[in-house]
């Protein structure tokens, strides 16, 4: 991840963690209504730990997860339980989750890393596995007004990019507007993939 705009998380934890976002309460909704009871979540870049509380809220089983360890004793403290620092590189399982929530997050992956970091979650995933991420979109990478670098993807880039890194038997890219923390509105892409049934191990 950029090491900017990890150095702005970290620095800006607390104040990232005051914010109430309620945008994204039916997208959520609708992803874990397309697991089993109890499935085993894995939650990349849970920031302040609001969709790790509403997932646990529901009865399944979360590990989540951030870059930065300031943003991860934040959310520790939401929800009373230990937050773990990983970076998405460092993703090393192997067919252990029934899903992966990486909301916001993976928009600050380097353009040239971010097959490889999608390979990683398609690895990690169990077969027929979803997978939702979300992506500021756009057609080249920068960096907006606070420093932050994000990979301001396309439709058909992503699509792309998302084939490089595995097999999906499904894979949904809807659109939408988000205020961020720049209080600027954003155009989005919310991206569901379901992991092929018959994929293979890498």
């Amino acid at each position: 991840m950029d090491e900017k705009t990890l150095q702005f998380y970290s620095s800006n934890a607390q104040a990232y963690a005051d914010r109430e976002i309620s945008s994204r309460h039916a997208r959520i909704d609708r992803f874990l209504g397309l697991l089993a009871p109890g499935a085993k979540i894995l939650e990349l870049g849970c920031g302040a730990g609001v969709d790790t509380a509403a997932m646990l809220a529901r009865g399944f089983d979360v590990r989540p997860t951030d870059g930065s360890a300031e943003m991860a004793a934040v959310a520790s403290q939401r929800i009373g339980r230990p937050v773990e620092t990983l970076l998405f590189g460092d993703l090393d399982e192997v067919e252990a989750y029934d899903a992966v929530w990486a909301n916001a997050c993976l928009l600050h992956v380097p353009r040239d890393q971010l097959a490889k970091v999608l390979a990683l979650i398609w690895r990690a995933l169990k077969r027929s596995g979803f997978f939702y991420a979300s992506y500021k979109a756009g057609e080249v990478d920068g960096r907006d007004t606070l420093n932050r670098y994000y990979n301001y993807p396309s439709p058909d880039w992503l699509r792309a990019t998302y084939t490089q890194a595995g097999m999906w038997s499904s894979l949904a890219i809807e659109t939408g507007e988000v205020k961020g923390f720049d209080d600027k509105q954003a155009s989005m892409l919310f991206v569901v993939a379901r992991k092929e049934a018959g994929a293979r191990r890498p």
